[in-house]
This record gives structure tokens, sequence and C-alpha cells, in this order.
């Protein structure tokens, strides 16, 4: 995400990945090599292919079903660590946008994000449909936490499919089985009125420079424009029409 004046704030628990990250980041961005989670103590599972390791067992007799998976999923070190809430994180700041991405423990970090998600207005979250890692909460379970928290689900950014083993797809075959997405969550739509005219502002922008949904940065500019008495709502709908 890259916004004007805008800083992105990155946590990478492997220790040499997250000095690559910081030595190559530029201004604006830090990394800091955090297990992020619950604030509990927990295994942290290092798996052949970096991106899959996680805080949960790999979910062998599932993964055994697709092509690949296996491998990429194979655990090569197990290492207690003790995991860091994102209420915890010293000068963190207001986060206005959270992208989640922790292999199976989006809901952990969700549960230690209670004040955090007070001034987020979008969340970009990982979801598995299938439990890829033993025990995992699925996506239905982030949903209900994400309501609770008075988000509603905006669109799913893809979804993620593979065919059972040993059968490679050929581009263009249709069907497999759905296993993930990134979900995209805002603030309600229903309840943006509640929101103060800062808060409706910074999603209107998020909307607009990252997601690429214009229409919901009118419904958000249409309320600050009743709080505020301005009418950004009809010169943003203008540049959008041409009127």
């Amino acid at each position: 995400m890259s916004l004007p004046g805008s800083e992105l704030v990155g946590f990478e628990p492997n220790r040499e990945e997250c000095e690559k990250l910081a030595q190559s980041a530029p201004p604006g961005r830090s990394y800091h090599p955090y297990f992020i989670g619950d604030g509990t103590e927990r295994t942290f599972r290092f798996c052949a292919w970096n991106a899959t390791s996680s805080l949960y067992e790999p979910n062998a007799p599932l993964i055994s079903h697709f092509n690949d998976l296996p491998g990429l999923l194979a655990v090569k070190e197990r290492v207690a660590v003790k995991t860091t809430r994102l209420d915890d994180v010293e000068g963190l700041g207001r986060v206005d946008f959270l992208k989640i991405d922790v292999q199976g423990a989006t809901l952990d970090v969700l549960r230690g994000a209670e004040k955090t998600l007070e001034s987020c207005v979008v969340v970009q979250c990982e979801a598995e449909f299938v439990p890829l890692y033993e025990g995992e909460p699925l996506f239905a379970e982030i949903d209900l936490e994400m309501r609770r928290h008075g988000f509603l689900l905006h669109r799913f950014l893809f979804l993620a499919e593979r065919t059972f083993a040993p059968l490679q797809r050929p581009k263009g075959m249709p069907g497999g089985q759905l296993l993930w997405t990134d979900a995209i969550y805002t603030k309600s739509f229903l309840d943006l009125a509640r929101l103060a005219p800062e808060q409706l502002l910074r999603l209107a922008l998020i909307c607009e420079r990252q997601l690429q949904s214009p229409d919901l940065s009118l419904v958000a500019l249409k309320h600050h424009d009743a709080k505020q008495k301005t009418s950004l709502y009809s010169e943003y709908l203008a540049s959008l029409t041409g009127g």
C-alpha cells in the first residue's frame, strides 16, 4: 500500500528475512521481527517455503490430497516463541489499513487487536475454507469476529483453488477445490454515520486508491459531507462521471 503521507509497518518473524526487508526499506517503511498473535506462548513451524510457516501445524492428511502442497508445507523446524498482540506493539500508533497474512492464525491476530481495530477502516486478511493447518479457525469464524468489530465483507481479492492429485489442471480447465482467499473487510456501510469525519476520509481514500472501489468512496464521502457541510461527494462524483 502506498498513499501520500502514509507509513507502512510490517512484521516478519524470520529474523534473517526481517533484516533483509529492513535494510532495503524505503523511507516510511519499517519492519519488526515479532510473532504477531494473541500474546501467548506458542510453537512456530518454519516450513520448506517460508511463506507457509505458521503458528499451526500443517494438516498432513488434508494437504496430501493436492499437488505440491506437501512439499511446500513440510516443517523444517519447530521453535517455542512468545507471540505479541498488535495492541501491545509500542509506538504502532493509529492503524487505518490492516493486512493479515499469517497462515491460519488470522483469528489470533484479530483477538489481539481489539483497540487497533477501533481506528481501522479496512482489513485485508487471508482466510482458509478448509483446514490446511490443524485446528485453524476458518473463514466462517473470521467473518463472525470481523462483524463483531463492525466490519462487513466487501469482496474476495481472489479465490485459490487446487485440483486433487494426481491431476494437474490444464490451462483453462474449470473446477478445483476452493482452499483459501484474501478477504477485504471495510467498516459496515450501514453504520458509517457513526465514524468520525477523518475516518470517513481515510476510508474514502483507501477505497479509491487501494481497493479500486469508487462507489464505496462515494458512500463514505456522503457521510463526511453531512457531518462537515462540505461538497466532496458531488465533486468526486463529477470527476468519475465527467459531469
